[in-house]
């Protein structure tokens, strides 16, 4: 049976589907209540862009549970790094979020007078990692302030959390959170100018990304070159030698634009696709995809110029985010937060057309001497194998469950 066609006529999305990420049942099923008395009030903040705030805001849903407290709307922190200083109201659906969360975690807009006076107490839990506890360890503080704000653990482990903590991650991470009225109109705007039908690709080759992370790339344009040595700083060094090989061969090199083409066509991805690039500003090297897949949109191509420079870094964020999950595929170079959640939110709404390009099998293959339609063929296999299998479709955590088909 012939799995490849050199010629790239055999299309990814054609494939029989073994196996399949779907919403667990048990989170969607009733859960007990939040018991009636509560232990303070905490106000979750958060800290990056639209998609780390969010992964901030859905542990800070399970924590409030976890130590039973009544939420008070999330603080997004103003990060220079963003250029950005929106709220969670600037951005999300207030109203909706409260009544979505009602019953298994009390959200409020305001507190009693004696405590909203002050200031929250502190407790910044970002470095924590491993066994860290949150009831051990900040329950104590909010028994004694009754206020506190939190930032939770970047690398918490929910599968330690309680079966109702999980399933109010679950329910609030992805029931409760909705792009606000206006952010949506835009957003719906966005989608309905994009031709149909469209796949949606997260593209990340920007600067910053490269410089960090430290990896070299000696066909670039000096331009581009200047640009990544301008972000890396002092303890970004390239790596060189074995070290630079055993890197690479990891995955931990962001694909170039030229390299996401080539997947492209190895998947069987026509040319004349329409492509909405979902990326941000200063993405290099955008020649080599657009001198193959030419039918390629942008928000700044699509919005006016006046709408698109009124709009906050994480509105932008939003849009993409918006489009992606509502694409009729969704393809990314990089697993990252953004993508993380326009997975998930594809697996919710049964949107299987989905993937993660794998840098690891791109990077092991050229590294053995690979290319044309050998590596075009490595490629399809190693891709084929991930999407019949349902393998990055979704996050691989407790809110979703695999299913053989």
């Amino acid at each position: 049976r012939r799995e490849h066609s050199p010629s790239g006529s055999r299309l990814i999305w054609a494939q029989r589907r073994v196996a399949e990420w779907q919403p667990c049942e048990w989170w969607q099923t009733a859960m007990p209540a939040a018991p009636s008395t509560r232990n303070g009030y905490i106000r979750i903040d958060c800290y990056g862009g639209l998609n780390q705030l969010r992964r901030d805001l859905c542990d800070g849903i399970a924590v409030a549970r976890l130590l039973n407290a009544t939420m008070v709307l999330p603080k997004f922190e103003v990060a220079a790094y963003w250029n950005e200083s929106s709220g969670f109201a600037d951005v999300f659906d207030v109203d909706h979020f409260i009544e979505q969360t009602r019953g298994y975690v009390e959200v409020v807009k305001d507190m009693p007078e004696e405590i909203s006076l002050k200031e929250p107490f502190k407790v910044d839990c970002r470095k924590q990692k491993g066994h860290f506890d949150y009831v051990e360890t900040v329950l104590p503080a909010l028994l004694q302030h009754r206020y506190i704000s939190l930032t939770p653990a970047m690398s918490q482990r929910k599968d330690r959390y309680p079966s109702h903590a999980k399933a109010c991650y679950c329910q609030g991470c992805y029931n409760a959170l909705k792009l606000n009225k206006k952010v949506e109109a835009k957003a719906m705007e966005l989608l309905q100018a994009i031709p149909k039908p469209f796949l949606s690709l997260h593209l990340r080759f920007e600067p910053d990304m490269v410089a960090y992370s430290r990896c070299e790339y000696s066909a670039l344009s000096s331009k581009s070159l200047d640009a990544i040595e301008a972000a890396r700083g002092e303890d970004r060094n390239v790596l060189v030698g074995d070290a630079a090989h055993l890197w690479r061969n990891r995955g931990k090199c962001p694909l170039t634009p030229s390299e996401t083409a080539f997947i492209l066509q190895a998947l069987g991805i026509p040319t004349e696709t329409n492509i909405y690039l979902a990326a941000g500003d200063g993405l290099m090297e955008l020649d080599g995809f657009t001198s193959i897949y030419k039918n390629m949109y942008t928000k700044s191509s699509l919005l006016t110029h006046e709408d698109f420079e009124r709009m906050h870094g994480n509105t932008k964020a939003a849009l993409d985010y918006y489009v992606s999950v509502n694409s009729d595929a969704y393809v990314t170079t990089f697993f990252g937060n953004m993508d993380k959640m326009v997975t998930a939110m594809r697996t919710m709404q049964g949107l299987q057309k989905t993937l993660v390009l794998s840098r690891r099998a791109f990077a092991n293959y050229t590294a053995a001497g690979l290319a044309g339609d050998q590596l075009a063929k490595a490629m399809w296999d190693a891709h084929r194998e991930d999407y019949i299998m349902g393998r990055g479709l979704a996050l691989p955590e407790h809110c979703f469950c695999e299913f053989k088909l």
